[in-house]
């Protein structure tokens, strides 16, 4: 499907009319982006608090968390960019997000499973 509405004209030929794009969908993909970034600010401040008042084990957990914020931060900031530029052509493709969540849930989670086993290792 294209972009653009098709209409026919006179003897069968095509029409391409421009589609308006709304400005709620430029909102939307800036809300979405802020949504991200808050999620990373809460983490980081996570991996600030571990990184402060934790011991060795904590350090290495405060680490991870920071490193999972950053990556979550320049993945938004991409998603946030391709989304735009597909929103500025009008283009028709999905702009769901199946990938970034699931990662993000992955990696916290072996987070997590590190930290648990550094616990229990530890002295």
């Amino acid at each position: 499907m294209s972009s653009a509405a098709i209409m026919t004209g006179p003897a069968g030929k095509r029409i391409a009319l421009p589609v308006r794009v709304e400005p709620k969908v430029f909102f939307a993909n800036e809300r979405t982006f802020l949504s991200w970034l808050h999620f990373t600010v809460i983490l980081g401040g996570l991996g600030v608090a571990l990184l402060n008042f934790g011991d060795r084990v904590g350090r290495v957990s405060a680490g991870l968390f920071t490193l999972i914020a950053m990556g979550t931060m320049i993945y938004a900031l991409i998603t946030y960019h391709w989304r735009a530029a597909a929103i500025r052509r009008r283009g028709s493709g999905p702009y769901d997000d199946r990938f970034g969540p699931t990662m993000l849930c992955f990696f916290l989670l072996m987070s997590v499973i590190i930290n648990f086993f550094l616990r229990i290792n530890s002295p």
